[in-house]
Parts: C-alpha cells; structure tokens; sequence
C-alpha cells in the first residue's frame, strides 16, 4: 500500500477521492465492475460502500484489492452487527444495561467487518429517539459513555467508526427522510445541550472517526437546506474541534432528490462540509458524472474540495495504521450473544411474573408482516433493510415446542375481516391469552404504528381482559395506544430477540434488561 499526496491529484482524482461508490451484489453488472476498477486503478476513488452479503462480499473485495494500490475506505452498515454475530438493533445492547456488552459489539462487529475487508463501520448510532430500536435510548449520558464503549471496541478491532445521524434533534413531524423532507425546530443551543452530548463526548475522548451527516432540515439554524447540505448546521462540530470525516446519508431519500436534483444536491453536500457523498445507488458511471457536471457548474470550491480530499486521505492512513491482530475470544463471543438475552425486558402487574406455564393451554396470537405469504411457505414478498429476522412458522415452531398443549394462530398487521372473527372466536377456554407483535423501522413505510384494524380488535378483547400478555419486538411506544395488559415482554428486531422473549415467557431465562424508554399503556 503506498499512501496518495493531495498535491499530486488532479482535480477530477480530487473530485473521485470524495465519492463514495455503491457496490450493491445483487445490482452488479460487467460495466459497472469495470467501471470502478478503472477508478480505482487512477486513483480516482476514495471509499467504496459493499451492499451484499456472502460471495458477493467476496468477490467484490477480491475485485477492489486487486486493483488498488493505496488504502481505498471500504465502508458497511452494522446497527445490527453482522451474521452471524446479531442482535436486534442498537436498543439491544442498551437494554443490557453493561456497557461492556457494548464494547463487545464494537470488537465483535469490528473484527468480524475487518475480517471480511472493510475497514470503516457505520456505528454507533447516537440518535436519541424515544422508542426506536436504532438508538441507544433518551439519556445522554448513558448514550454518551455506550458510544465510547462502542467505538473503543471498534478501534481495538481495528476498524474506523462513524457516528450517526448528525446532529440528531427533535423530529415532531415523524417525517421519514426516505419518503420527504424532515423537519426539526432545534436551536444550536440546544443541539449542543443534549443530541450533540454523545459527539462531543467522543470528540473530548478523540474516538470520532466519522460522522454521517442526516438529511434533516434544522430550520433554526438554517431555514434553506436540510443538514447534509448545509454549511451552518455542519460547521457546529467542526467549531468543536472535530476535523474527522464527514459522509453524507444516502443521497438516493426523496428528502434530498425531490427539492434539490440528482446534481446540485452533490455539489451542496461537499461544498456544505461533507468529505464524501454517498449516492447509495447503482450506476456509479452516471452518479459520478453528475458530480463532476456540479464541480463544473461551480457549486464546489476548488479550497473545499481539497480539504475534503485530505480528510479522506487522512481517514485512509488512520485506517492503515489501526491493529489489524485482534481475534476474538470464546468468552467475547459468548457474551456478544447474551445481548439478545440480556437484554429482554418485562414489566408486569404486581405479583404477576414475566413467565407463563409450560403445561398450560395457551392461545397465541403472532402477527405477520403485511408482506409475507403465509400461504406460500414462508416467501417474504416484499422487504426492507429487516434482514428476515421474524418468521412466523419459525416463532410457531417454537412455541409449540415450549407450550405443547397451546394453539397458535397467525394475523396479519392489517388483519382481514375474517381473521379477527376468527381469532375472536376461538380464543376461548384457555389459560392464557398472548399477542405477540413487532415494530419496525424500515426505509419508506414512515412511521412505526400498529394498524388501527389490529388496535381495534386488541381493545374490543380486552373489555373483558381475555389478553393476558403482549410479547413485543421494536419500539415500545407504539404499545401506548392499546390498554392494559397484565404482562408486557420486550425485546429487539433480531431473531434472537424473538427466541429470548420466548425463553422468558416459558421461564427458561430471567428478563434481565433495563428500561430504556418509558413507555405507558392506556
């Protein structure tokens, strides 16, 4: 590997070392493989993003390191670790209440990531919003001292982290980003005062690598252009001493395409501060273009584009120069595994305990995705960034092993007519009643919310408290529009989430998770 000199770059390899190509396995095609590797070879490409999963990764990597001959960035995505190291979301490990399981994360996931050939991972999520299962929880010294734990662990591993989504705030409107232009009223001051809490910390600690700028409008602070592309809202951290990289969230979110383009919206983000743009989409070719048709229409400084430029350099020797050595330990990956467990939590009614009888006759009730076939043998339709984590003939399967002399049924997130008569009717005669439902934070569905139809079939059940218990994987909060139930057992969006609340249920684990949220029912 020998290292790039900014002063030898043209200005298009300048322009390249700040774009960040998106290599996604299943979209690959013989002209965009040689088109990045013919980037790569000029020196005209800073950081590549992998989308794929198993040989693709392989090849892909294989592909990049044989072309380049400096330490290109090579960035993924791992909110939820990587297989077959998961857990369900960034919620999991803060439901713990350790942050060693949170420095487990980073080292586990890190060396895993390094392992396969990446050398820059996007965590830790710092993003304190109520409920979610992509964030650390609301308070922000507890996020701040989980996201040092976390980005300790991903240095020793030897990879580089980045926080996100910066600068967090407020989003009152629940706009999704993906879908349109979020909002948020949050002054600098009080920006500095609690959501940039946890990238101060890392900064004082000098564990930021990274950050990743949202696409969120802080209209206070500057009424015009969402984060990504504004000056104002980026240069807060850098006024406290951050000269990390910065890389923008995916370009692609209709948040940005719908009001600024495909081509001012590239030159707004790096002129606005970001070191490399993330068009999170295939045909680099033509997105590439795009870039330098804005470096040419005059919306990026040739002073910004070399500074940006240099912090990607600079990013590119600090991820040399890290340890590559550092294994993982039996005891580590044990523990890394206990976060799913751990951090299980239950609130219940006085005298009432989290676990149901083994021997009992219990009538089960496991919502489905809209999306899956439950007539076609388990075929997902259609899918977003969940990774298949809860399938209801897998949940079934385990029930029934658990709680042999039990019924379960399947419904629907939007049930049908049909399928809440028949849960109504039927649900009679047995010992214990339990729904078993999840949230999700998915690209282009906006808000986490139960659908109405299933709210209202809970509540007509319960005027005569036929539901005893509520097993429920995601964001707690969307449980505050249905009423009491005597027992309520949390858990994450991963599949050992799923099999860890039933551990519970059955009593084969105590719920040992902590509240991260306070979350109330009717």
């Amino acid at each position: 590997m020998k290292e790039l000199k900014l002063e030898e770059l043209s200005a298009r390899q300048k322009l390249g070392m700040t774009f960040t190509a998106f290599l996604n396995g299943d979209e690959r095609t013989p002209e965009e493989d040689a088109f990045i590797v013919d980037l790569i070879k000029n020196h005209s490409l800073g950081s590549v993003w992998i989308q794929a999963t198993g040989v693709w990764v392989e090849e892909l990597m294989e592909m990049i390191n044989d072309a380049a001959d400096y330490p290109i960035l090579i960035f993924t995505d791992a909110e939820s670790g990587i297989p077959p190291y998961l857990v369900g979301k960034h919620n999991a490990i803060a439901a713990t209440g350790n942050e060693k399981h949170a420095y487990i994360f980073g080292k586990v996931v890190g060396v895993t990531a390094r392992k396969m050939g990446y050398n820059v991972v996007c965590d830790p999520v710092v993003d304190m919003r109520a409920g979610s299962q992509r964030s650390l929880g609301t308070d922000k010294e507890r996020v701040s001292k989980l996201a040092e734990a976390m980005a300790r662990g991903m240095h020793d591993a030897g990879v580089l982290n980045v926080a996100k989504h910066f600068p967090g705030g407020s989003n009152p409107t629940g706009v999704d980003s993906h879908m349109g232009e979020a909002v948020s009223p949050d002054t600098k001051e009080e920006l500095l005062q609690y959501s940039m809490c946890p990238y101060k910390h890392l900064i004082d600690e000098g564990l930021l690598d990274g950050i990743m700028t949202s696409h969120k409008k802080m209209i206070n602070i500057d009424p015009e252009r969402p984060t990504s592309l504004s000056k104002p809202v980026i240069d807060i951290i850098r006024e406290l001493g951050f000269d990390g990289f910065a890389i923008t969230d995916a370009l692609c979110m209709m948040g940005i395409r719908a009001k600024f383009g495909d081509v001012d919206a590239k030159g707004f983000a790096l002129e606005a501060g970001n070191d490399t743009i993330l068009p999170y989409a295939s045909n680099s070719k033509k997105l590439f273009e795009e870039y330098c048709e804005a470096y040419d229409k005059g919306l990026i400084s040739d002073e910004r584009l070399d500074e940006a430029a240099r912090r990607i350099l600079d990013a590119q020797h600090k991820a040399m120069m890290l340890p590559k050595d550092a294994e993982l330990t039996d005891e580590e990956i044990e523990m890394f595994y206990s976060i799913n467990k751990d951090g299980v939590y239950a609130k219940t009614d006085a005298g009432v305990t989290p676990n149901i009888s083994r021997d009992g006759k219990h009538f089960f009730v496991v919502m489905t995705k809209c999306e899956f076939g439950i007539e076609k043998a388990g075929k997902v339709d259609v899918d977003t960034f969940s990774g298949g984590w809860h399938n209801p003939f897998t949940i079934k399967d385990r029930l029934l092993e658990l709680f042999p002399n039990s019924e379960v049924r399947f419904i629907n997130e939007f049930p049908t007519q049909s399928q809440n008569y028949e849960i109504m009717r039927d649900a009679f005669g047995y010992d214990e009643l339990v729904f078993i439902t999840f949230s999700e934070s998915l690209a282009f569905v906006g808000e986490e919310q139960l659908t109405y139809r299933l709210v209202r079939l809970v509540e007509a059940m319960q005027l005569t408290d036929r539901i005893s218990t509520i097993v429920h994987f995601g964001n707690p909060f969307v449980l505050e529009v249905l009423p009491h139930f005597s027992r309520v057992i949390l858990g994450g969006n991963s599949a050992g989430s799923v099999d860890a609340c039933i551990d519970v249920l059955a009593g084969e684990y105590p719920a040992n998770g902590v509240p991260t949220y306070d979350f109330k029912l009717k």
